[in-house]
């Protein structure tokens, strides 16, 4: 599973957050954290906004903060936001060959893996334990 340069910063993002969630960051110090500007930022935070698990504001004191439930979300319910469905993916060239259906199946099945793994950890969990 190839996770999107979004997807990726949301994990980021959240995780850095939900370390503190009385915490506010601004897009600033979470773009300089993880070396990107704020303005690549700007549409994961509203993502992330959108979805109820960061709150943002403006102004001096602005910034965003984790306003979820460390317990309960998951690394995939961060993905979620980000990545396509699996049903909603489009057909590669050569996945209609015999060849290319049973690669498929294996990839399927690879893909299948990974989100019940993501899934299985909660960023309450991952926070502990930073593998």
């Amino acid at each position: 599973m190839k996770l999107q340069t979004a997807t990726r910063l949301g994990l980021y993002a959240v995780l850095e957050l939900a370390r503190d969630p009385a915490r506010t960051l601004s897009a600033a110090e979470l773009g300089e954290r993880f070396g990107v500007s704020p303005h690549s930022l700007a549409k994961v935070l509203g993502t992330l906004s959108a979805a109820g698990l960061v709150q943002g504001g403006r102004g001096a004191a602005g910034g965003y903060r984790f306003i979820g439930n460390r317990r309960r979300i998951t690394l995939m319910d961060i993905v979620a936001l980000f990545e396509p469905a699996p049903g909603k993916r489009a057909k590669e060239a050569g996945e209609d060959t015999e060849i290319g259906a049973a690669l498929q199946r294996v990839l399927t099945e690879i893909d299948e893996i990974a989100e019940a793994t993501l899934r299985s950890v909660s960023l309450e969990t991952m926070l502990k334990n930073p593998m």
